[in-house]
């Protein structure tokens, strides 16, 4: 028998796990390597309490604590994918498939749409914080919740960017569309895959106020690596979608926990409201017209060399 041998960079991050396929099962194991690093990470956090003030720790534990979540699921996942990489198929996790554009135009659609999905998700969002927060018990979890948040957009400018605008996305977006959906994208039918992914993703977020908004952006970005194969284009959408919150908070009057319905008058709002589904249907239809190659959607195989 001969062995396949891996013809990648070993410090290419994509590259290394390609041969990692999960499935449900390996959704999940992933999930418990998530929680294994999270504990690993508030353990760091409290280590740090000890030698550092606590607005200090608030300022900047996160930095530490949060990369330190994923490394135990990079780690399982590199693993597998050297021991998968032998025998069985690999599927790039960032692929390149622009249909009729250019590469500036599908990224200025993504932004677009990103805003437009901001506006259109305020509805729900509001709903479903004024349905929670209306039970007591409830209510106290979100005053928490908003807490602790405000450590990710609260503390200097720059380690909130970081955090929130730089490494979410970048973590993110490989654990839950490079992993996740690319795995279940080719065990099950797409539509189905992209709504499991995007359950994971509103899932690691912990609390029912981001999970909501979590899974209708998960939906939407899992949309766009179907079509695209392109694990940039949502981190890019990660990106906006975080990159201004943060910018809300630090330099302007408006709360980021804030809801546009409560900002603008009724006439106003439905306006815009309806607008922004007009712009996003139509960032939607401009997806569909990127040709998929392969029933999975345009994930791209891995090129190998025989030995």
């Amino acid at each position: 028998m001969q062995l396949r041998a891996r013809n990648v960079n070993n410090y290419d991050l994509y590259a290394n796990h390609a041969w990692y396929v999960p499935g449900v099962g390996g959704m999940f194991a992933l999930f418990g390597m998530f929680l294994l690093g999270t504990i690993l990470g508030s353990i760091v956090t409290a280590v740090m309490g000890l030698f550092m003030t606590p607005q200090a720790v608030m300022n900047y534990g996160m930095l530490v604590a949060y990369p330190l979540s994923f490394l135990p699921p990079m780690v399982y996942a590199a693993n597998k994918s050297t021991r998968n990489s032998l025998f069985e198929t690999g599927y790039k996790l960032n692929s390149t498939h622009f249909g009729p554009f250019k590469a500036w135009q599908l990224a200025l659609i993504t932004v677009v749409a990103t805003y437009a999905f901001m506006f259109v998700a305020d509805l729900p969002n509001y709903l479903n914080y004024k349905l929670t927060t209306s039970i007591p018990w409830m209510n106290a979890f979100y005053e928490m919740t908003v807490n602790m948040l405000s450590q990710m957009t609260g503390g200097p400018l720059w380690s909130s960017f970081l955090l929130a605008a730089v490494f979410a996305p970048v973590f993110e977006e490989w654990l839950c569309r490079g992993m996740i959906l690319r795995g279940l994208l080719t065990k099950m039918k797409p539509g189905w895959a992209i709504v499991v992914s995007a359950l994971f993703f509103a899932l690691i977020h912990m609390n029912p106020w981001q999970a909501l908004n979590a899974f209708g952006i998960g939906v939407v970005m899992g949309y766009v690596y179907y079509k695209s194969g392109s694990l940039l284009l949502t981190m890019l959408i990660h990106f906006v979608n975080n990159a201004t919150g943060v910018f809300l908070s630090q330099f302007t009057s408006i709360d980021e926990n804030a809801y546009w319905i409560d900002l603008m008058d009724r006439s106003t709002y439905v306006f815009v409201y309806v607008v922004a589904v007009a712009i996003l249907g139509a960032c939607i239809i401009a997806f569909k017209r990127i040709p998929l190659e392969q029933e999975r959607g345009n994930v791209d195989t891995v090129e190998i060399k025989v030995d």
